[in-house]
């Protein structure tokens, strides 16, 4: 007779655990009278296996043509979104501005002209734009060295003050300030506060890696340390880092694999006031256009009159930026911009915002309990919301007049975004627009999917836990059966 083991191996153990787990759950869907608290069986079962417990998930599923869930687990607890917070910041934004706001960057001066010399100051003043690339100021350099000034007698001056903002330290998340995703807000922001980077390796591991900086920020150094590797190109970025030093010298370091060919980087090594003189004097200078005094923030003078403006793509146009590629410093601009909408005093504009923001949801009709809004990016610890709330929202915009501008800023899931590399393999591919939140310890979606009988669903599901990062197979099996009907 074969013997039998005592105790059961480690792959018997982890059978009996699934199986377990299988019958649980198998026990509640024929326990449960209304079924809303039903946990499909794959998304248990890929929890299960990431080694996350049931209270440490919430989730909302509900038709948008339905007043009842199909499906809520722990869905009035509130939990930190990461980035799925995006979408209380869109739809406050669209609620209140409307989806052609737009934002304007003028330029202005008291001075006169005379033989292509401006006597006084030039003031570059913001209007909180959030978008404002640094191919549309030099189109504002280059249309005012069209106007005749090829001197500015004064000083070049640029004006911030549109968004009165609390005090940011871009190191205090997570200790990298030099990330994109750590910059601040700031009323004359210019180009994401982002220095971008176009890198070339070599053919041969140790070889150098070839660094071109498609901005021109004066007074920059670039010291580039960077490395081929002969390894192969999975996350190409793993081993970069940039680091900035006294002198403002910006210093690259780690490898980049040969076989990913050419990749563009970007790095944050200033901040947002310096990064935007350093960025207008090395534009000016490209231009061919001097400068008397020097160029510095400022507040623009009341006498000063408009010589140019540039508005920006309108709110519905920025919102997709946002959420499609989940920009931090999008959403930190609209929670201020919606703060200097009502302006309250002795209160910076993200505080006002966020309150702002709370006071759409609650006259929306949604259920604000447990809401905590820092910053509206999602780039927070503190940062939380129920899953009924979220729900709630995504029916709420649903029925909105921006609906279609709301919805098609979402990333698609298998197609673009930072959902473009979700169920590539399955039929549910391109049927689920959602926004996906990432922070350590959390991982998050929420949004829309339209099932195979052409029904469309609302999605919440929000995991907080230290293996949080090993649910995407759970979130992943959670649209897959509300694709297929609940089945």
């Amino acid at each position: 007779m074969p013997r039998i083991p005592l105790m059961p191996d480690s792959s018997t153990r982890r059978f009996l655990a699934l199986t377990t787990t299988l019958l649980a759950l198998l026990a509640a869907s024929t326990a449960s009278a209304d079924g809303q608290d039903i946990l499909p069986v794959g998304v248990g079962l890929a929890l299960e296996q990431a080694r996350v417990p049931l209270d440490a998930v919430s989730i909302r599923v509900q038709p948008v043509d339905s007043a009842q869930p199909s499906l809520s687990v722990n869905a009035d607890t509130p939990m930190n979104p990461a980035s799925v917070m995006k979408l209380v910041t869109a739809f406050a934004a669209l609620e209140r501005l409307g989806t052609t706001h737009t934002w304007q960057t003028r330029m202005a001066t008291g001075a006169v002209l005379r033989n292509g010399v401006l006597e006084g100051d030039l003031y570059l003043i913001g209007g909180g734009d959030p978008v404002l690339a640094y191919e549309r100021v030099w189109k504002l350099l280059r249309r005012l060295r069209a106007l005749g000034v090829s001197t500015v007698a004064g000083d070049i001056v640029l004006d911030g003050s549109a968004l009165t903002l609390p005090p940011h330290d871009p190191n205090a998340f997570d200790g990298r300030g030099t990330r994109p995703y750590n910059s601040g807000p700031h009323g004359l922001l210019l180009h994401y506060n982002t220095l971008q980077l176009a890198l070339v390796p070599g053919r041969l591991a140790s070889e150098g890696v070839s660094v071109a900086t498609e901005q021109p920020l004066d007074g920059v150094i670039i010291d580039n340390r960077l490395t081929t590797s002969g390894a192969s190109c999975g996350i190409w970025y793993r081993d970069l880092e940039a680091r900035i030093e006294p002198g403002r010298r910006l210093v690259l370091s780690g490898s980049l694999p040969a076989s990913c060919g050419a990749q563009t980087w970007s790095a944050a090594p200033l901040p947002p006031a310096d990064y935007g003189l350093a960025l207008v004097e090395g534009l000016w200078k490209e231009l061919g256009g001097q400068v008397g005094g020097t160029v510095r923030t400022g507040v623009a003078v009341t006498s000063a009159q408009t010589l140019l403006s540039d508005d920006s793509p309108p709110l519905a146009d920025v919102v997709r930026d946002m959420n499609k590629w989940s920009s931090n410093v999008i959403a930190r601009q609209l929670l201020a911009t919606l703060g200097a909408t009502q302006p309250t005093p002795g209160v910076d504009m993200v505080a006002a915002g966020a309150q702002l923001a709370v006071g759409q949801l609650a006259a929306a009709g949604i259920d604000t309990r447990g809401l905590v809004i820092e910053n509206g990016a999602g780039l927070s610890r503190i940062e939380r919301i129920r899953a009924d709330s979220l729900a709630q929202l995504l029916l709420s915009a649903w029925q909105r007049p921006w609906m279609p501008e709301f919805i098609a800023a979402l990333p698609v899931a298998g197609q673009d975004g930072t959902a473009r590399r979700r169920l590539l393999d399955s039929p549910a591919r391109g049927r689920a627009h959602i926004k996906t939140g990432t922070l350590n310890g959390v991982r998050a979606i929420a949004g829309y999917v339209l099932d195979r009988d052409g029904r469309r669903h609302v999605v919440v599901m929000m995991v907080n836990h230290s293996e949080a990062a090993n649910t995407a197979a759970a979130q992943d099996a959670l649209l897959e059966w509300v694709w297929a009907g609940g089945h």
